[in-house]
């Protein structure tokens, strides 16, 4: 079968590979891929890695390099082992990448995403979306409502890293709050902000085709930018009595970025820590203690969140497929995606491939 595979840095290769092969376990599912999203994390592999994609077996999973890749994707189930009852053959599904012991310690409380023996599909597990099939455990898929395209189904695994965002930050209706960066997991907690009620949302962003893009998002949105205007002044000159946001959104993963939020956030307020940061950020801890702020760090998702934002999908709250700017097929996967994405023009947001 024809696979996108990543070997080394620089290094994705379009190949034939073997499929899978020989009898289901009980709770295995072969899927068909349909259409993947290329992740920032892909596009860290690509750049500086091997990052989180093993050279050496994967402790739990046993994966190695080279990888196929891919784990934001929609599938269809083509057949199921014989103690798979969530899914059947001909359904569509959203795959939850997500594969970590269920008998661990956080295993127990609930808490995959944390488990310390933590894999993702197609990042360290043999099988990845950007592939003609593949297979996951029972847990890893979930059957999406006919009202969800397969762009959409895709896409929930990026807007399910957002929502979680939201939720730690408590924005609600009424809510004021900041957002720094637009990149794709910016541009999906700025329609997570809205689909929650805030009132009021300012966006800071320095690419002005991502600033177009917000306002595209969120017309009523307040777009700046962070070379050009004081962010926090800004901020207090729209926030009632001068006192800053309810919560602050740092989408980038820059020092700089961290700082301006803390500065931004009123007393008492929280400030989300949603972009990875690739070295240690120095901080105004003082700051933080005058202010009496939260500041509430997150690491992927809760992995039960997929029914609730396949609901916010159907019912037209959470318009993901929005950010979604380019669908290619696999042999451009290279010049057409990553480099695309890797553009400092920003012109696309959200590139899909075609994986069947």
């Amino acid at each position: 079968m024809r696979a996108v595979r990543f070997h080394d840095r620089r290094d994705i290769r379009v190949e034939d590979v073997p499929g899978p092969q020989g009898p289901l376990k009980d709770g295995d599912v072969l899927i068909r891929p349909i259409v993947c999203g290329i992740c920032g994390t892909d596009l860290h592999e690509y750049v500086a890695g091997p990052i989180v994609t093993p050279a050496e077996p994967h402790r739990y999973t046993g994966a190695r390099l080279p990888q196929i890749l891919g784990h934001e994707f929609s599938a269809e189930v083509l057949d199921t082992g014989k103690a798979v009852t969530n899914v059947r053959p001909g359904d569509r599904v959203s795959i939850q990448p997500l594969v970590s012991p269920r008998d661990d310690y956080y295993g127990r409380r609930g808490l995959f995403h944390l488990s310390e023996n933590l894999g993702c599909v197609g990042l360290s597990w043999a099988w990845g979306g950007m592939a003609e099939r593949a297979v996951v455990n029972d847990y890893n898929v979930f059957k999406v409502p006919d009202a969800v395209s397969d762009v959409q189904a895709a896409m929930i695994e990026p807007a399910a890293v957002a929502l979680y965002a939201v939720d730690r930050g408590g924005v609600q209706a009424g809510s004021t709050v900041l957002l720094s960066g637009l990149g794709p997991i910016g541009a999906l907690t700025l329609l997570a902000c809205r689909a929650a009620g805030a009132s009021t949302i300012i966006v800071a962003e320095p690419n002005p085709n991502r600033r177009a893009l917000a306002g595209r998002l969120v017309p009523d949105a307040l777009v700046v930018d962070p070379k050009a205007v004081d962010v926090a002044a800004f901020v207090r000159e729209h926030s009632e009595d001068g006192v800053g946001v309810d919560v602050a959104i740092e989408c980038v993963g820059l020092e700089a970025s961290l700082n301006s939020c803390a500065k931004a956030v009123r007393r008492r307020g929280r400030v989300v820590q949603v972009g990875l940061h690739t070295r240690p950020a120095a901080i105004d801890a003082m700051l933080w203690a005058l202010k009496d702020i939260t500041i509430e760090a997150t690491w992927c998702y809760p992995t039960t969140v997929w029914p609730r934002i396949a609901g916010m999908i159907a019912a037209g709250l959470y318009p993901v497929e929005a950010i979604v700017t380019s669908t290619i097929d696999p042999e451009h996967v290279v010049a057409r995606g990553f480099d695309e994405l890797l553009d400092p023009s920003g012109r696309n947001m959200k590139i899909l491939v075609r994986s069947s």
